[in-house]
């Protein structure tokens, strides 16, 4: 049977976000839903100097009951990425694998022009993807044109795309099954299960969790971080004796 799972195009996910788009045959960009500000649509956290660091892309200020996520600018782009590329040069540069990882963007900040916050994202999960090795199909979900709200959205892009098996991440189990998902829609629900196990992070004497994939790749290397999105036994994991710190 065909999986897919369908997630919002964030800024630099963290490692469970490729966790899901590994474990299905078909993954979807849910682009044609309303912008949120503040969300992860636009932002994600890094470690710098050691401390947890929040790096938001600015966008163009619209009426939020009438922006779809698609439809969102990046305000002043080339401003913005050269102040963040900054920002990753100074968090990563000298971390054990620093120099693998921002090669992988380099060309996203110095020499890419989007202007487009979904296309810009879109670009990096793809990139990321490339490079974990994830051979899994990608789409829009607006290039679908399916209608309907919450699951009956879902729904139609699955059966759009004719997979019988939807992956949930854990955060939208309340809904699907308050909405009746299987009943009503007869289509097989799953749920990740996925929990980020620690590694040693650069400046860093206490594990930090849910981080953008960059400070996995930074931290272990792309062929590490290719073993540890699939929960693979990796070198540089559990070398913490804390508990994983949660956000």
């Amino acid at each position: 049977m065909s999986s897919c799972a369908i997630m919002q195009p964030s800024y630099l996910p963290w490692s469970g976000y490729f966790n899901l788009i590994a474990s299905v045959d078909k993954f979807v960009l849910l682009d044609d839903v309303q912008f949120e500000r503040g969300s992860w649509q636009n932002r994600n956290k890094i470690l710098l100097n050691g401390k947890v660091h929040l790096i938001s892309i600015p966008t163009h200020r619209m009426h939020l009951r009438e922006a779809i996520l698609n439809q969102i600018e990046i305000f002043e782009s080339k401003k913005f990425k050269m102040k963040h590329w900054k920002v990753l040069e100074h968090a990563y540069r000298k971390a054990k694998y620093g120099d693998e990882a921002l090669q992988l963007l380099r060309h996203f900040y110095v020499d890419e022009n989007h202007e487009n916050l979904v296309n810009f994202n879109g670009s990096l999960i793809r990139k990321f993807c490339h490079a974990l090795s994830i051979k899994t199909t990608i789409s829009y979900a607006s290039e679908m044109n399916c209608n309907g709200k919450r699951s009956e959205h879902v729904a139609a892009i699955c059966k759009y795309l004719n997979c019988q098996t939807y992956l949930s991440p854990q955060g939208a189990a309340n809904y699907l099954e308050a909405d009746l998902f299987v009943a009503k829609f007869g289509i097989n629900l799953k749920f990740q299960n996925f929990l980020p196990a620690p590694y040693t992070q650069y400046q860093s004497t206490k594990f930090v969790s849910h981080l953008s994939i960059l400070d996995v790749i930074a931290n272990i290397g792309v062929d590490g971080a290719r073993k540890y999105i699939q929960g693979q036994p990796t070198k540089g994991l559990n070398l913490y004796e804390s508990k994983c710190a949660t956000f």
